[in-house]
């Protein structure tokens, strides 16, 4: 069954909205539009339940419930235990939070792996490590393909790493990296997994219990929903680590590693981003049970369609003079964040983008190493156009003409 996309477009209160209007958006990848449920769920909490949570008056106890409704519907996609998912103010703090707990739990002489393909929220924290005598391997990408081998992974391995910590794909490169065989080899090494998905989420939330990663990390703000982190932390490894949160929220899993306190309404308001899935699982005549088979389901659909938009453009650019596409040339396997290496800065280009009516992205969007180990001046940065499975066929014909104009 094909996306019905002007039912999902029906979803999303910024496609009718007049100051948009003519407006095609490419950039994605740095935060996506918000759909209904999620804005619905937002303002009535606001409105009606903006008070502190969990007490026994009716709006406060609706409050509360609400708060754990989203982290119920929210693991059960996710296909982990609902203490397993915690909540935080970003990915990028959420990621800074867990280094403090390794920090504490890690000794001298011990390793972590990180990559220079990722963002740096998933680089930094951890590699901050070394001021405590904390070794620092780097599995680095292939400089003409921006690609990981795990080959080159198995070197880095030995009986001293503690965690290996890579991106699910990259916010630049856009490669779908194999979760599920790099962490079986990182766990059969015996380290931990830690995965950042912030840039693969958009496009279907994965079933995390069955790709096996210890933590997975992503970004509401960037799949339809409000600015929080998700994080989910794997029991074992959750209490393993030393608690970051108040000494005596130690006994509660989620709340180990969110030290400060929760968004309560952007909280509650998540569990719109399940309310988004089921109403496009059932409109498709998607399964009628199972919470990770229906989101199975509904991110085949998204596959479909931003494989069948992405590859169209992949081959408008990849033959280009003065263009580099980083990452694949095929849609298969990789994300539709397409980054472009241009011989002018990035930025003066989406700026000239903007005024076709194509809202695109340029500059190194914290992807300074990756851009660095291919090669890229940074300071110059790529022109990045990333889109998702709201996203119209005739939005991404409007963007190829436009580029053949621009570049």
């Amino acid at each position: 069954m094909e996306l019905d996309i002007d039912f999902v477009r029906g979803q999303f209160p910024a496609f009718s909205d007049p100051s948009l209007r003519g407006q095609a958006f490419f950039e994605n990848a740095g935060g996506s539009y918000t759909c209904r449920p999620v804005i619905d769920r937002l303002t009535r909490f606001y409105t009606q339940r903006k008070v502190q949570p969990y007490a026994p008056y009716e709006a406060s106890r609706l409050g509360g419930e609400e708060m754990d409704e989203a982290r119920t519907r929210m693991a059960a996609i996710l296909g982990v235990e609902t203490d397993e998912l915690s909540f935080g103010p970003s990915t990028s703090a959420n990621t800074y939070v867990l280094a403090q707990a390794f920090r504490q739990w890690m000794k001298p002489g011990e390793a972590i792996v990180v990559t220079n393909q990722d963002h740096e929220a998933n680089s930094g924290p951890w590699r901050r490590l070394a001021e405590e005598g904390i070794e620092v391997r780097e599995w680095q990408v292939d400089p003409l393909t921006g690609h990981l081998d795990p080959q080159d992974l198995a070197v880095l391995l030995d009986e001293d790493v503690r965690l290996v910590c890579f991106p699910h794909c990259s916010n630049v490169v856009g490669e779908i990296n194999p979760v599920v065989e790099v962490t079986a080899m990182a766990h059969a090494a015996g380290a931990f997994v830690c995965v950042d998905g912030v840039s693969y989420a958009p496009h279907g939330f994965p079933d995390v219990g069955s790709l096996g990663p210890d933590i997975y990390l992503f970004s509401a703000y960037k799949t339809y929903g409000p600015h929080q982190g998700v994080m989910v932390i794997r029991r074992p490894l959750g209490e393993l680590l030393p608690n970051q949160g108040h000494y005596f929220n130690g006994g509660a899993l989620y709340k180990r590693f969110t030290p400060a306190g929760p968004d309560h309404a952007q909280v509650a308001a998540c569990a719109g981003m399940a309310d988004y899935y089921d109403l496009l699982c059932d409109h498709h005549g998607g399964p009628a049970s199972g919470a990770t088979e229906r989101a199975a389901f509904v991110n085949g659909l998204f596959h479909a369609h931003e494989t069948a938009l992405l590859q169209p453009l992949l081959d408008a650019v990849k033959d280009r003079n003065a263009v580099r596409l980083l990452g694949p040339t095929r849609a298969e396997g990789r994300a539709p964040t397409v980054a472009l290496a241009l011989n002018r800065p990035a930025l003066p280009v989406a700026a000239e983008l903007s005024r076709h009516g194509i809202m695109a992205g340029g500059g190194d969007f914290y992807a300074v190493r990756a851009l660095s180990a291919q090669g890229i001046d940074p300071e110059q940065g790529v022109l990045r156009l990333s889109f998702t499975h709201y996203t119209s066929a005739a939005e991404v014909e409007r963007l190829i003409e436009v580029l053949d104009q621009v570049l």
